[in-house]
């Protein structure tokens, strides 16, 4: 039986490094993934721990979180802690040591196994799409590196941007121009359809009904999502329809799930009737103005203002987003 072992922080886990795993995985019978990391680093190691064995359920995947020494020049005692180190994570005789640099070669003279340099960067192919994926590179722009990204790390950067404000203050257009130039998915608004196929006053099961689908419609869109997700709206817009229609703001639409900044739209559009609007007066559009920011506010959520007409509106909020 042949026994693998490497190591790495995998901060965060990216295409080089599956490529190195899984070709390593194929030359043995058992390989061992050792996650590192420090309690300061700039992505949990619980959570990349957590990914790693999602993404290797055939490899037996550790995690080791103290503070111990990094380079060999940190210390005198390097080489026996992390000896001791990879003895605890690989009790077993190490028949291949995987590495994808040449930190690898001394790596296995310390802790035993035969090195095994998989993957470009040891030939220095730096400029490869994948043996060049760097995990600092990754960090400083996800966006740029998304196709190679395996889905949990596209989760953790995915932002969803969510157009909240009172009626006929320009969402739905404003999320359309949006998504026309940065390429972002749009979740639409299912309130809208609710209403538009029922046609009947809303009671409290309608609005709950019509958060939970709203929380729904965007869990389901963040699977084919890029690094931006826009929605129409979500249950904190719906929990500022409950206290507008019936002076109640549910617990459970307070709750759901949050986005990651909210573009609170100003009253300052004219008000059109679509058919499905409620509020045609001034005294009413301002009182639902100041619930859906006050929401907003009570929530927690960051948010940016976005006030003006056309491009003045779009320009406002495309530099909310820093897109």
């Amino acid at each position: 039986m042949k026994r693998g072992f490497l190591l790495g922080k995998f901060m965060p886990p990216h295409a080089g490094h599956l490529a190195l795993i899984r070709a390593a995985r194929a030359l043995v019978d058992e390989l061992t993934v050792l996650v590192c990391w420090l309690p300061d680093d700039p992505v949990a190691g619980e959570t990349r721990l957590q990914w790693m064995r999602n993404l290797c359920p055939d490899c037996r995947v550790v995690g080791h979180g103290a503070v111990v020494p990094q380079a060999p020049g940190d210390s005198a005692d390097f080489w026996p802690v992390w000896r001791d180190i990879v003895a605890a994570a690989h009790p077993e005789p190490i028949d291949y040591l995987f590495a994808g640099e040449a930190y690898g070669a001394e790596l296995a003279r310390q802790v035993g196994g035969f090195f095994v340099p998989l993957g470009g960067r040891v030939l220095g192919l730096t400029d490869d799409p994948v043996a060049g994926l760097s995990s600092s590179a990754v960090r400083a722009d996800p966006a740029a590196h998304w196709p190679w990204l395996p889905r949990p790390v596209r989760a953790h950067y995915r932002r969803t941007i969510c157009l909240h404000g009172a009626e006929s203050t320009g969402k739905t257009t404003l999320a359309a121009a949006l998504a026309q130039e940065t390429g972002a998915l749009t979740v639409g608004e299912y309130g809208r359809s609710h209403c538009e196929a029922h046609r009947a006053p809303l009671a409290l099961d309608d609005l709950l009904l019509i958060g939970r689908a709203q929380t729904a419609m965007i869990a389901a869109a963040g699977e084919w999502a890029g690094p931006l997700l826009l929605a129409d709206t979500d249950a904190l817009m719906t929990a500022a329809w409950c206290e507008m229609l019936l002076g109640t703001r549910p617990a459970e639409l307070m709750q759901a799930p949050k986005a990651d900044l909210y573009l609170l739209l100003q009253p300052d559009l004219p008000w059109v009737d679509d058919g499905t609007r409620f509020f045609s007066q001034a005294a009413d559009r301002h009182r639902f103005a100041a619930i859906v920011e006050q929401v907003l506010v009570d929530a927690g959520v960051p948010l940016v203002r976005i006030a003006g007409q056309g491009p003045e509106r779009l320009a406002a909020a495309r530099a909310a987003m820093g897109v």
